[in-house]
């Protein structure tokens, strides 16, 4: 091995600029598989993580407007939902793990004793915080007691709190909605959000259901009628969701999801309307569109992987170029070591390792510089949706068995070649 090691050092000397160009082939192909695969690592890290911030694998579900008759109701009806149906969904449905309803009532007039604002103002039950990545910062969170008693107690997201308090603890301060007194019992954790359905948790306040159904009522809907239900499925739901979209080929939108047509089931025979109608109920799945995001990304990936290991197979061929010329100008050399009693095998194994060796060495410049690039550009601020370059374990592996994969195949043919020139020929060789 060392004597390999050195031959190719000397062949490195020997043809300085030949052997870099050849290098850079190889080297170029390693930088571009690893940047391209963690670029869009990044960007499927980065969607997950803004997706998150509303809350993981979570479906906000809110009532429509039937499209057919059904149980000589007429077509074009409103569906509103109840508090009672969102128990009907925890209740009867196996799909869900999670169910809260949920009242919002927007322009409430929020005064504390320092200032005002006009904020948005949400009834939700204790179990909704799991669901939504309701974290606390300082205080407690909502708890049973609190919607059973029907208490005003609040919740302030972090910039509503620094609007009415300034600088000063919000914990512990009274607040008025609209007139009304309410005790601050915790202030959340400020959330860089970029997904929202009502608007960033940042600016919202948050008290239990049952005080917001009797203090803040919906003005615009039936007695008793929430604004949206949240769900969150068991995680077997969402681990079948690529399954389902592997057995149903076609455009995402146009699949008739089971975790929705099961939140239909329920609901239609509550609402009297067809459970095939998918416009009397709408809902939004985050985790059917981070698996939306992730399918793009993934086709971005595959193509970022195709075009790395075609640079990656051009730069082999430069090595198998190089090491064919090293054969030829080599070529009395092997037939003196034939003649000495080198074997076929031995001849063949030197060439090889020469190649292998050559393609190894720049694959490692190659993933030393990309990881290089990755570092230097996670200096830089990042965009929305974007978690900086990623180098997975698994995209390296990935990278390394190509590149394993192309210094065996540039080098075998050479290595062959050299293995069966019959010394008597070599040594005629004046090349």
């Amino acid at each position: 091995m060392r004597e390999v090691l050195d031959q190719v050092v000397q062949n490195l000397r020997a043809n300085r600029l030949r052997s870099i160009l050849t290098m850079f082939g190889i080297l170029w192909g390693v930088v571009s598989v690893v940047v391209l695969g963690a670029t869009g690592e990044g960007f499927q890290r980065g969607n997950q993580a803004v997706l998150e911030t509303l809350g993981k694998n979570v479906g906000i579900v809110w009532g429509g407007r039937t499209s057919a008759h059904a149980g000589g109701e007429r077509a074009g009806r409103r569906v509103f939902l109840t508090a009672d149906d969102a128990r009907a969904l925890a209740r009867e449905s196996s799909y869900l793990a999670v169910v809260s309803p949920e009242i919002q009532c927007g322009g409430v007039t929020v005064r504390s004793r320092h200032n005002a604002a006009a904020l948005t103002v949400h009834g939700v039950e204790p179990q909704y915080q799991a669901i939504r990545t309701v974290e606390i910062a300082h205080g407690r969170g909502l708890r049973d007691g609190d919607n059973d008693g029907r208490l005003r107690v609040a919740l302030v997201g972090a910039d509503a709190a620094r609007q009415l308090f300034g600088a000063r603890e919000a914990v512990g301060q009274q607040v008025q909605l609209n007139g009304l007194p309410f005790i601050v019992i915790g202030r959340l954790v400020k959330k860089d959000q970029n997904s929202s359905y009502s608007g960033p948790d940042n600016d919202k306040v948050f008290i239990p259901f049952s005080t917001m159904a009797r203090d803040f009522p919906r003005t615009d809907a039936p007695p008793g009628a929430v604004s949206q239900i949240i769900v969150a499925p068991h995680d077997w739901v969402v681990r079948d969701m690529p399954r389902i979209l592997a057995a149903r080929p076609g455009r995402i939108e146009d699949i008739d999801w089971p975790l929705e047509r099961e939140i239909r089931r329920v609901l239609a025979i509550r609402h009297g309307f067809d459970p095939a109608d998918r416009n009397a109920i709408a809902m939004w799945d985050t985790a059917l569109e981070s698996m939306m995001f992730g399918r793009m990304v993934q086709t971005m990936k595959d193509f970022f992987s195709l075009v790395g290991f075609v640079t990656l197979a051009l730069g082999g061929l430069g090595v198998m170029n190089i090491m064919l010329v090293a054969v030829q100008e080599r070529t009395r050399e092997i037939g003196v070591r034939k003649a000495l009693g080198a074997t076929t095998a031995q001849v063949q194994r030197q060439f090889f390792l020469e190649g292998f060796l050559l393609t190894l060495l720049s694959g490692t410049i190659g993933f030393v510089l990309a990881a290089g690039i990755c570092a230097a550009i996670n200096t830089l601020p990042m965009p929305t949706r974007f978690q900086g370059m990623t180098i997975t374990w698994q995209a390296s592996v990935w990278a390394i068995a190509v590149l394993v994969l192309i210094g065996v195949a540039t080098s075998t043919f050479p290595a062959r070649r050299a293995a069966r020139l019959p010394p008597v020929e070599a040594l005629r060789y004046d090349g």
